[in-house]
C-alpha cells in the first residue's frame, strides 16, 4: 500500500492557480453574476475563467442551503441576499429603509463567511480584535 496521502479535494497545484474570494460578499455577487449568465445562455466550462477560482458556483448556494437547512440563515436572510445580490451592492445603512435588511445581510455574510473560509473559497482574514500597534516594529537606523 502507498503511503501517499491521497485527498479528494483539489490538488496543491490547482489551489495554487486559484484565487480565493476577499470576502463571503464577492463570493456571492460572483455566484449571482454567474447565475445570471447562465440563465442568459452562457455555458458554463470549467478552467476556462478569466480569474480561476476555488469552487463553482453551485459551491455557492449549497453553503446556502446547508445554512437554510441548519436554521442558521432564515428566509428573510435569502430574500435580502437576493434582492441586493440582484442589484449587486449591498443595503446601505444611511437610507431608513434598508437599516433592516442591512442588519440581515451583515448576518447572513458573517454566517457564509465562516463556512466558506473553512472551505478554502474565501481568504482568512486576520482576526478584528487584533491590535494591529501590538505586531507593529520600529526600526532605528544604527547609530
Amino acid at each position: 500500500m502507498s503511503s501517499k496521502n491521497t485527498s479528494y479535494g483539489m490538488s496543491a497545484v490547482s489551489q495554487t492557480l486559484c484565487e480565493c474570494f476577499d470576502s463571503a460578499e464577492s463570493a456571492w455577487f460572483w455566484f449571482l453574476a454567474a447565475q445570471k449568465a447562465k440563465a442568459e445562455g452562457a455555458r458554463v466550462t470549467a478552467g476556462l475563467a478569466t480569474v480561476p477560482r476555488p469552487c463553482e458556483p453551485v459551491d455557492i448556494l449549497k453553503v446556502v442551503d446547508r445554512l437554510y437547512r441548519h436554521r442558521r440563515l432564515l428566509m428573510d436572510h435569502i430574500q435580502v441576499l437576493r434582492h441586493y445580490g440582484l442589484r449587486m451592492c449591498p443595503p446601505d445603512r444611511r437610507r431608513p429603509k434598508e437599516v433592516r435588511a442591512y442588519r440581515l445581510w451583515h448576518e447572513a455574510m458573517d454566517r457564509m463567511e465562516v463556512v466558506l473560509v473553512e472551505k478554502g473559497i474565501v481568504a482568512a482574514r486576520p482576526p478584528r480584535d487584533s491590535n494591529w500597534i501590538d505586531n507593529m516594529r520600529i526600526y532605528e537606523a544604527a547609530e
